[in-house]
């Protein structure tokens, strides 16, 4: 399936930023900082954490922007915020500070996520979910996290994915499997987590 290209309105607010025109790049930032702070938060699986990636690929991407030359222009800023994901966990890897509070979501971000139309009883049932599946995610090898992200919480396809971590087709391809068969190999031996209705059931 062909990656989708960007619209011809998003065409003009990019020529215009390229131009200098820091109105039309903000236009562009409103488009994706949900997207682009969602995926952070995910990689990084803390609010600050997150913010502070977003805000530095968005200034990386003002910087960059006249170097963009067509294509996804989600992908390219996906593939931005990815790479200041990386720099966030180098830094946390040679400062270590994890703890076991860090590997929950933060109550904040599960504010914001909030449906208002759901049920207190759903709502409930989808922290609980939100928080057993945050913790697998930080389980698997980074390369399989993003693209497991990438993928499965926000339905980029093949091609956009290989755009944004840079890797190809089959690189993606298989670290969706491998980062897929973790994440479930992980539920299996926590299901005890799950609420009640999500449990699976023992592999054999």
């Amino acid at each position: 399936m062909p990656v989708k290209q960007t619209s011809m309105d998003e065409r003009r607010l990019i020529v215009s930023a390229q131009r200098g025109n820091v109105q039309a790049f903000n236009q562009l930032i409103q488009v994706y900082q949900n997207l682009a702070f969602n995926v952070a938060y995910r990689i990084l699986g803390d609010d600050e954490a997150a913010a502070d990636a977003t805000q530095d690929a968005f200034l990386s991407a003002y910087k960059a922007i006249e170097r963009f030359r067509g294509g996804s222009f989600k992908a390219w800023v996906l593939r931005i915020v990815t790479n200041a994901c990386y720099d966030q966990l180098r830094v946390k890897q040679r400062r270590p500070t994890t703890s076991l509070d860090d590997m929950l979501p933060e109550s904040d971000h599960l504010e914001v996520m909030r449906d208002s139309s759901e049920l207190p009883e759903q709502h409930l049932l989808r922290e609980e979910m939100g928080e057993i599946i945050q913790k697998g995610l930080r389980a698997l090898p980074t390369e399989q996290r993003v693209t497991v992200i990438l993928s499965d919480i926000q339905g980029l396809e093949y091609r956009e994915i290989a755009q944004v971590t840079g890797a190809s087709l089959g690189t993606v391809k298989s670290r969706l499997s491998r980062g897929r068969a973790r994440l479930r190999g992980y539920l299996h031996r926590n299901r005890e987590l799950l609420p009640a209705g999500f449990r699976l059931q023992p592999e054999r």
